[in-house]
């Protein structure tokens, strides 16, 4: 199958084209240039499109393809509308966080009110747009939600709520977190390699996946104070846990809500309709993919 990947440079794309390859596809990655092409191996049969600054959407339009995968998700509908003639199966990447403040544990693809942040909800409403328009056209859709995304290429989720390299030093020297007083909230690393598999099996399985929204992310989740423990553990070294009050850990320690709402917001998504409908299976724990992202840090020099 022709596909084209925006984003196909990026850490779930560089999990997601060479399986792709694998799998027997024809691979274009469209990219801005900004990042050359990984070295061997199946990158090798990969064709590299440099988009241009003005027009990228009438760029793709020109080459036409059988399937999307849009990782960026810049300019969805322009490149929808551009590519609606030449194109069966546009695949979309979202996240957890576009469905609002979760209502259930584990959480289902069901919008629970308005997102945690603007752009989140600027990117649902125009997925949800999106959606209604591929089934009136008879094309199909698929969207893939991720949570917190994790493992190798990339600084994972530390416990201020960012992806600081300075943060991670200070978990490896031992240095204090700081919590509100019953934190128990739950949160999802899920290793890249995993949510890349969302996407080839959308791919691989078109009429199951044709205009749905799926979760994908591990099995389960681990709650903040099992996080610290699971860092402690990694680096072998003791992380207390300073407790304050919800008031002072929202007004003083964290009073980004972008970095406090991961300690506020349990982030767990229920991956059961991907099962049931891609087979899809992740390979990684939440605890093997913060492992895997912290000892990618170290090879690359930054921890």
């Amino acid at each position: 199958m022709h596909v084209i990947v925006i984003g196909g440079t990026g850490h779930i794309g560089s999990f997601l084209v060479p399986r792709l390859v694998e799998l027997g596809h024809e691979v274009v990655v469209a990219t801005r240039g900004r990042r050359p092409r990984p070295a061997g191996g199946a990158w090798d049969r990969v064709t590299m499109l440099t988009l241009p600054k003005d027009n990228a959407p009438a760029s793709l339009a020109e080459r036409g393809c059988e399937a999307l995968i849009d990782i960026v998700q810049a300019q969805a509908t322009d490149m929808y509308e551009a590519l609606r003639a030449r194109c069966r199966h546009f695949i979309w990447c979202g996240s957890l966080w576009m469905l609002g403040p979760p209502a259930a544990v584990p959480t289902p693809e069901v919008r629970y009110g308005p997102a945690l942040a603007e752009g989140y909800q600027t990117r649902m409403d125009e997925l949800a747009a999106l959606q209604a328009r591929a089934a009136a056209d008879g094309l199909a859709f698929t969207a893939i939600l991720p949570p917190n995304i994790c493992g190798p290429g990339k600084a994972p989720l530390e416990m201020a709520g960012g992806r600081s390299v300075e943060v991670h030093k200070a978990h490896a020297r031992g240095e204090p977190v700081t919590l509100f007083q019953g934190c128990n909230t739950l949160i999802g690393p899920c290793d890249a390699e995993d949510v890349a598999q969302g996407f080839w099996r959308a791919l691989e399985n078109r009429d199951a996946a044709a205009g749905q929204i799926f979760n994908v992310g591990s099995a389960y989740a681990l709650t903040a104070p099992q996080m610290v423990e699971l860092f402690a553990e990694i680096h072998g070294v003791a992380i207390p846990i300073r407790w304050v009050s919800f008031e002072d850990f929202t007004g003083r320690v964290m009073p980004d809500p972008g970095a406090s709402n991961h300690f506020i917001h349990h982030m767990c998504p229920d991956i059961t309709k991907a099962r049931q409908r891609l087979a899809y299976a992740p390979r990684h724990t939440p605890e093997s993919s913060m492992a895997r992202a912290v000892e990618w840090m170290r090879q690359q020099g930054l921890l």
